[in-house]
């Protein structure tokens, strides 16, 4: 039997599984409050005091900061603080009083050299969209199950760090002018730059303002099945490094959901990340308002308008796929020339609602910056060509043709469409109708409905639709059709068509 324990041992500690003793020291129902009451930053009552001792025995303690007096309440450490470890609250006290939040301020250790302040983990690249683990604010590193409300996160590299970590929930924050990495970054980076599956999943991101960070949120390098939902992402004229309100890099299975992006490079920026679903957002003012590669995304019920490019489908080496649906897109075409590390500055940019091509920091036609110090070898830069031309990434969504709207009537209280396509060979296609309130409108103000074309051997196709618009409130004068494939991806806007007498 004793030789079965110290096998059965030597097991358990091998897996990192908690030892019997361990196991007999459960966390209490309810936690210890550890009262942060003082803006000092060390001794009892500091934020590092509490931080420290939270970690000595995760689970077993509530991290409530209350300073006393007037807001503003600010904390300053002179250092990095400790990284955290779950499970734990952490709560800005003065939120739920009086929605007064406590700031924690980087400016008491990280020297402020504009552009500059930040370095990425290469040597000599700096600031937004550059690899970066530098200087967090508070840092959640290979943990779970913390919690972090009613605080303004402000003035470091990187405002908030996940870092291989999982089931942690952000909300009800101010993050405000983190100059490097991004407000918030999830990561599953594996300390050499490559992603590490299973390890940054099921985080929450809900009700925070994110204002004049680079970056606003990112996903990267195996970040998964987490959510954001309900944020604003704004950049005002102070922010040095407009760059994207959230970028997916390498990040799959996330949900975005009625956040709102305004002012950036790109509002969402999507870089080879799959199955991501992007819904009920509103994007506007920005350069590009969603810029897609990958495959398997979903833009589903957004609202994107007053933006240069609506949706910019980009090429990339393993084709994109990207399927948009029953969106709102309308008044973009802007003159808006925004470039940091997405975006664009190009001033013969094709712009519109849905646009096929857009070139990226990748490609060799991108005109805009690629990151502070990032020194370009143009022979490593993609290039974008006619099919079939050597060394060319193909078009995304296999070039699917938008669909050619021939007539649409009205007959009491219905709509009929009718109009044809040309794709693949005995395919399935779902057209989607849109109508605009302009008489010239080319874009997709208002999903009307939708339904099923079937192309024959030549991949010809042609339907007629019947749709009731008793429930309109505005009857439009122009219409439009995207085409969607079998396999998920959509065609550009057709060319718009007025209301037949």
């Amino acid at each position: 039997m004793p030789s079965i324990l110290v096998c059965c041992g030597a097991v358990i500690a091998l897996l990192g599984l908690p030892t019997f003793a361990q196991a007999q020291t459960p966390p209490p129902l309810q936690p210890e409050i550890l009262r942060v009451s003082n803006a000092a930053d060390t001794g009892e009552g500091s934020l590092r005091w509490a931080i420290e001792r939270s970690n000595s025995a995760p689970g077993h303690y509530r991290i409530e900061i209350d300073l006393p007096g007037q807001a503003p309440f600010v904390i300053k450490p002179a250092s990095p603080l400790p990284p955290i470890k779950g499970p734990v609250e952490i709560e800005g006290m003065a939120w739920k009083r009086s929605g007064d939040f406590t700031a924690i301020d980087g400016s008491g250790y990280i020297e402020n050299k504009g552009m500059q302040t930040c370095p990425g983990a290469t040597p000599g690249q700096y600031g937004a969209n550059v690899r970066t683990l530098t200087n967090p604010g508070l840092t959640l590193i290979d943990t779970e199950g913390i919690d972090i409300s009613g605080l303004e996160i402000r003035y470091f590299c990187i405002g908030i760090l996940i870092h291989r970590s999982s089931g942690n929930t952000i909300h009800d924050n101010h993050i405000i002018g983190n100059r490097g990495g991004a407000g918030i970054m999830l990561t599953g980076d594996d300390g050499n730059g490559n992603s590490t599956a299973t390890t940054t999943r099921y985080n929450k991101i809900i009700r925070n303002e994110f204002i004049d960070n680079g970056d606003g949120l990112e996903l990267t390098r195996g970040a998964a099945f987490n959510l954001v939902a309900d944020n604003i992402f704004r950049a005002t004229s102070n922010c040095q490094e407009p760059s994207q309100g959230i970028e997916i890099l390498l990040g799959h299975d996330n949900v975005l959901a009625r956040n709102r992006f305004d002012g950036y490079s790109d509002g969402v920026q999507v870089n080879g990340g799959n199955r991501n679903y992007i819904t009920a957002n509103v994007l506007t003012n920005n350069a590009l308002g969603l810029s897609l590669s990958g495959r398997g995304n979903i833009i589903d019920g957004n609202a994107i308008f007053g933006n240069a490019v609506g949706v910019a489908v980009r090429p990339a080496a393993l084709m994109t796929v990207a399927r948009i649906t029953r969106n709102a897109i309308y008044g973009n075409g802007q003159a808006i020339e925004r470039c940091w590390t997405g975006g664009s500055c190009d001033p013969l940019l094709r712009k519109g609602a849905i646009v096929f091509g857009v070139p990226g920091p990748e490609h060799e036609r991108y005109v805009g910056k690629r990151g502070g110090g990032v020194v370009v070898d143009p022979a490593k830069l993609a290039r974008i060509c006619p099919d079939g031309a050597p060394d060319c990434q193909p078009p995304p969504n296999s070039g699917i043709a938008a669909p050619v709207l021939e007539r649409v009537s009205k007959s009491a209280a219905n709509l009929i469409v009718q109009g044809r396509l040309r794709g693949a060979a005995s395919s399935r296609f779902t057209v989607e109708i849109f109508g605009n309130q302009r008489p010239a409108g080319a874009e997709g103000e208002m999903f009307l409905g939708d339904g099923t074309a079937i192309s024959n051997a030549d991949g010809q196709a042609s339907f007629t639709f019947t749709m009731d618009t008793s429930a309109l409130t505005v009857m439009p004068t122009s219409f439009t059709a995207t085409a969607t494939s079998s396999d998920g991806a959509t065609s550009e806007l057709s060319q718009g068509i007025e209301l037949s007498n």
